[in-house]
């Protein structure tokens, strides 16, 4: 069908060296968080359990799942560290989107239980120590804040360390929720400003968990990357001199800031494959962004030509049905 002339290209640029610097630098700040939630969570289930508030519970249960997220952010860091090697020809990358996928699922289960919890104690709250839960909430705040600047510190266009940011994030609103409640409680007696306050964090984790998912399930599925048409690129392509075709494109993301391209790309038959595949690598690099592609680059024939003029002969005849 086409001349044997294919040339393949594997052009990883700089992003590869990035990517490790990225999550090296990501794990300090990741592990420094983690530290902090973890010791503070503990405390708060004990006051939690004192002062009979579905609010401070929450909130540490909250707080037991960030610290699940922030211990798996940490991880998936430091396996995408690993080379590529054997089976594994990416390497790990894909680690940090199999840890974004499981925050945004935690969030969103656990959202649902205390909405559940809430509803319960709403019929029948039970006694509440208000000024207890307002300390505890306003100690957690600053923890809280000193974790997120420690994440915001961290490479956020990795959704590995977004999902931890976003768990944090709720968090705190979880306790500028529970210590409003509690100072309710305290000045007017309203027990079920708890279990209320409980439903705006819940409100909140189920906000923060879609975005999450429907990030990570794109890279999963391997769709094309937000902001990037195939479309777009195969019209660009087809618009480059000496360009007869383009099949075979698609483009999807490895992980995070990773995006990868391949396609079969055909040639008039007095062309220069060579010059014609680095003009193209040039022109997905600077248009679109993509600098690991991977173009096999044929010279047409006629035979070629025939067959598809014969095709689509044949599809303009066919009746629509």
């Amino acid at each position: 069908m086409a001349h044997e002339h294919g040339e393949h290209t594997h052009d990883h640029g700089h992003g590869g060296h990035q990517h490790v610097v990225s999550a090296e630098a990501d794990i300090r700040p990741l592990s420094i968080a983690l530290a902090l939630i973890v010791a503070f969570m503990c405390v708060e289930v004990v006051l939690g359990v004192v002062a009979h508030s579905l609010a401070l519970l929450s909130d540490a249960a909250h707080m037991l799942i960030d610290a699940a997220a922030l211990g798996l952010s940490v991880w998936a860091a430091r396996l995408s560290l690993r080379p590529a090697g054997g089976r594994m020809t990416f390497g790990f990358r894909r680690a940090e989107i199999l840890a974004a996928q499981a925050n945004g699922a935690t969030l969103l289960l656990l959202g649902v239980v205390i909405v559940v919890e809430s509803l319960r104690r709403l019929h029948a709250p039970p006694d509440v120590r208000g000024p207890l839960v307002v300390g505890t909430a306003l100690a957690g705040a600053a923890v809280n804040v000193l974790a997120l600047w420690q994440v915001a510190r961290a490479n956020r266009e990795s959704l590995n360390v977004e999902g931890s940011f976003r768990h944090l994030l709720t968090d705190l609103y979880a306790f500028g929720a529970t210590a409003v409640a509690g100072a309710i409680v305290w000045a007017t007696g309203f027990e079920r400003a708890d279990p209320i306050a409980s439903l705006a964090v819940a409100a909140s984790m189920l906000a923060a968990s879609w975005p999450l998912l429907r990030k990570s399930g794109r890279v999963l599925l391997e769709a094309a990357p937000d902001g990037v048409s195939p479309d777009e690129i195969s019209a660009a392509m087809l618009g480059h001199p000496g360009v007869t075709d383009v099949h075979d494109l698609h483009v999807w993301e490895i992980s995070s800031g990773f995006p990868a391209l391949s396609a079969h790309v055909l040639v008039g038959r007095s062309e220069d494959c060579h010059g014609i595949r680095r003009a193209l690598e040039g022109l997905l690099h600077e248009r679109f962004g993509l600098d690991h592609t991977t173009l096999q680059v044929d010279h047409t024939s006629e035979r070629l030509h025939d067959i598809q003029g014969l095709q689509k002969g044949l599809q303009a005849r066919r009746p629509d049905r």
